[in-house]
Order: structure tokens, then sequence, then C-alpha cells
């Protein structure tokens, strides 16, 4: 049975300012998703499920419904603020989204396969969709689970900081925990991170995170389960969100996964600042797509 693709497209950037999940980047207007379903149709995935808010449906509909059709099944999910969930019967009224966990969980119904999942506006390379995409046909369980990694370097932006989940891994190359850094930058030529009032000084070698997952269908009881207990906790936290690293770290950290980190030495491109536009064009020029 193909794979499944998640693409979480619900979020809008704020540092970016609008919606970039649709930011055309391409020569002929394509964006970064169209590249990424494109790399997953070579890999051999079956269908993709885009989380989007209903607000978004036309214009993703209008953009990708005729230029998927006979390539791969489509789906759209919907991500809202106060989107009932089953098991949880009073919902604190909020307007920020409830985080990638979240956005994760209201696809149950949509995926029946072992799935990936990766961001709307991240283009990960077609060297992870195959790495990805052979896990899922032949490794994936309902206690096995994958993360395609990048190494930090080729994750950077030059125009400011970034904050990455840096792996740490066992002897088997399973992922144990992922530490969040933040205010990672280069300058003259030197990578740190900032915290606690000091610059600690990276390699760019360590291999990071950048939501890359991929998953058994199973997940998706565990995440109601600990979504469930988030909002108890957060009731009264408006801006909380429940994030899917922070979800499968808690699954590995009580034993009922194993992650295996699956290591991509491509260049990522994203575009985490406006400024980063123009690096993502020209590198799909170079790639001559």
């Amino acid at each position: 049975m193909k794979p499944t693709l998640l693409i979480l497209a619900a979020g809008m950037g704020s540092r970016y300012g609008g919606l970039k999940q649709i930011d055309e980047v391409g020569p002929n207007g394509e964006t970064i998703m169209e590249y990424s379903i494109a790399d997953a149709i070579e890999a051999g995935f079956g269908k993709v499920v885009f989380v989007i808010r209903k607000a978004f449906e036309e214009a993703f509909k209008e953009r990708f419904s005729k230029k998927l059709e006979g390539k791969i099944e489509v789906e759209y999910v919907y991500q809202e603020v106060n989107l009932p969930i089953e098991g949880i019967d009073d919902l604190p009224e909020r307007t920020k989204p409830w985080g990638t966990g979240h956005a994760v969980l209201v696809a149950e119904k949509a995926i029946q396969t072992p799935f990936a999942l990766i961001n709307a506006d991240d283009y990960y390379g077609k060297i992870g969709f195959h790495k990805m995409a052979d896990f899922l046909m032949n490794h994936c369980a309902s206690d096995k689970y994958a993360m395609v990694a990048y190494y930090l370097n080729n994750t950077l932006s030059d125009f400011g900081t970034v904050s990455r989940g840096v792996c740490e891994m066992n002897a088997e190359n399973e992922l144990t925990d992922v530490v969040e850094r933040t205010k990672i930058g280069r300058e003259n030529g030197e990578i740190s991170f900032f915290e606690n009032e000091t610059y600690t000084p990276m390699t760019g070698k360590e291999l990071v995170s950048m939501n890359f997952w991929g998953c058994h269908p199973n997940v998706f009881q565990s995440l109601r389960k600990q979504f469930i207990e988030f909002v108890k906790e957060n009731y009264e936290n408006p801006k909380s969100e429940f994030y899917i690293p922070f979800a499968i770290n808690e699954l590995i950290q009580n034993g009922e996964i194993r992650v295996s980190v699956l290591p991509n030495d491509e260049k990522w491109y994203g575009i985490t600042y406006k400024e980063d536009k123009e690096i993502v064009i020209n590198a799909f020029k170079k790639m001559g797509r």
C-alpha cells in the first residue's frame, strides 16, 4: 500500500507576512508544495492530504485540484481554532491555533496508511522523499517511526536567526531526544546559538529536525490522549500550542515508539524571512525545475 503525504498548511508566517504556502517560487509559478508533491509522487506516495483553514479552501483547490488530477489522490482537512475534538467536551475560547500536533490530529479520518508529514513552506529534496518512502513502505510499524534529518549548516538563513531541534541519537541511530536551540545564526563564518545571555558555538554538522516525520496511523490514538491532557493543563493559557515534535518526543521517552533518524545531506530550503525567497527561486532555477 502506498504511503500518504500530510502537508501542514494551515498556518500563516508572522515573520514573513501573508499566506506564503502558495507563494510562487518556480519559473512557471510553482509553489514549494508543488515541488514537494512532485518528489513524493516520484518516490511512490499515493495520496496527499492538505491541512488548511477553511478560509484557504478556494485558493488551494483552485491551484492544486486540476494540476494533481490523475497523478495522486487528494484530500483536504481543516484546522480551526475551536474545531470539536472527540473526548473534549469543553474547548476554551481562544484565537491562536492549537499547534502542529493538533493539525496532525484533525487529519485522522483522511489517513489509513503509514504517512509522512511536512511543513507546506519547506523544501526537503528528492533524496529525502525517497528515503522516507522506502521506510514507510518497508520498515514502518506501530512502534517504529522515522524522521529525515538535515545537517544544521544546510538549514540556516542568511537574513536572521532560526530555531532548530538538534537530534540526540543512540548507537542504533534512533532518536532519543530533540533539544530545541534558539537564535541560531552564522557570523564571520562561525555558527552559534544564543541562550542564557551566552553564545555557544556549533559545528554546523549537527543533525536537526525540520518537521519531516514518518508515522504509523496508530499515532492518532496517542495524539488524541496527549491533546486531551494538554487542553486540561493549558485551559487558562490561550497562547499555548501542542507541537508534534513534543508529542513524538513524549512517546519516545515513554518507550512507546522508536524513531529511526534518516540523515539527508541535501540542502533544505524554506522561506523564514521575505529575503529568503530570492535564494529559493534561484535554487530551483539551478536545479532546472
